[in-house]
């Protein structure tokens, strides 16, 4: 599949089939459990685009070592503005805890949730939280 809006819409589409698996600390199967970098993994997956991320992380921390790299590997471009279905979004959601969501729609996001033990959709994040934003390219 290819960038743009359709390919948005089809991430959109895999994060929100994934609603319900559990959640584990760097999982990356929807088999045995995913957090949020395996979130992304497993949507990903599911259009054909692997991405190998990184599982040396814990659950409090407040950068992500390699960034860049994940980005160019998740084949992520900067988004500005509105979030649209399929954008990923780096979210800081406490002093030393970074969390990644990927956009449903405009209003609602999915999430792998460590408070609810689960994959989730839910309202968007707060403004002011998102300390980054890519849609695929």
């Amino acid at each position: 599949m290819s960038g743009g809006a359709a390919s948005g819409a089809a991430l959109a589409a895999a994060a929100e089939g994934l609603v319900g698996c559990r959640f584990r600390l760097h999982g990356r199967t929807p088999d045995t459990g995913l957090d949020c970098l395996g979130l992304l993994a497993a949507a990903l997956a599911a259009l054909g685009r692997p991405a190998p991320l990184p599982t040396g992380y814990g659950l409090r921390t407040g950068r992500i070592a390699g960034l860049d790299r994940i980005v160019a590997v998740c084949g992520l471009a900067v988004a500005e503005g509105a979030p649209r279905a399929g954008d990923v979004l780096l979210l800081r959601i406490g002093p030393c805890q970074l969390h990644l969501v990927i956009a449903a729609d405009a209003d609602r996001f999915v999430q792998a949730h460590a408070g609810l033990r689960r994959v989730v959709t839910g309202p968007g994040p707060l403004a002011g939280s998102i300390v980054g934003h890519w849609r695929l390219s």
